[in-house]
């Protein structure tokens, strides 16, 4: 009798737990949602004027290192032709001259390079802050109680259609972007 009761009492509560559970979870309100990370910051304006922005620089650094070694291919097509006209003096001083521009050059491109990754990250950082920072206000705003990030290693294995806010927080955050 004993077990039969308890049997009925566990029953009971699980259905009212599960009852329960079914009620909070197809509620319209949802404290959990998420966004898509990649196509968030892909529709960004804040991080499609930040590539863009990058992009120029990297098209200047890469133009002027160009005109680098253009200059340094002209100097030894010059060695090359005037050689056999040289004293083995001037063939070794033209010769250590070119080399001390061809290590100038690989210097010049290793800080350029450190640069360009200096600079993508500090743009990249900039912008995220600048997400996280909306997001934070927007969920504030709408009484959520976690936002995740769905990205493309799989954090977010399955949610529901609804709980998706991406598109809402990426129009309000070009919104902000543009001033309006």
């Amino acid at each position: 009798m004993r077990t039969s009761t308890l049997l009925v009492l566990f029953s009971i509560l699980f259905l009212s737990n599960a009852f329960l559970l079914f009620q909070y979870l197809s509620s319209s309100s949802h404290e959990i949602v998420y966004v898509d990370s990649a196509k968030l910051m892909n529709g960004y304006q804040g991080m499609i004027d930040a590539r863009k922005d990058y992009q120029q620089k990297a098209t200047t650094w890469k133009a002027n290192i160009d005109t680098l070694i253009v200059e340094i291919q002209r100097e030894i097509a010059g060695y090359e032709k005037a050689a056999s006209k040289m004293s083995v003096k001037e063939k070794e001083l033209a010769g250590k001259l070119i080399q001390t521009k061809q290590q100038q050059l690989a210097d010049y491109q290793k800080a350029i390079n450190d640069k360009a990754t200096q600079e993508d990250n500090q743009l990249t950082t900039r912008v995220v802050q600048e997400v996280n920072a909306y997001l934070k206000e927007y969920g504030i705003g709408k009484g959520y109680k976690i936002i995740l990030a769905a990205t493309d290693y799989g954090n977010i294995v399955y949610a529901e259609e609804g709980l998706d806010i991406t598109d809402q927080v990426l129009e309000g955050l070009n919104k902000k972007y543009r001033g309006e």
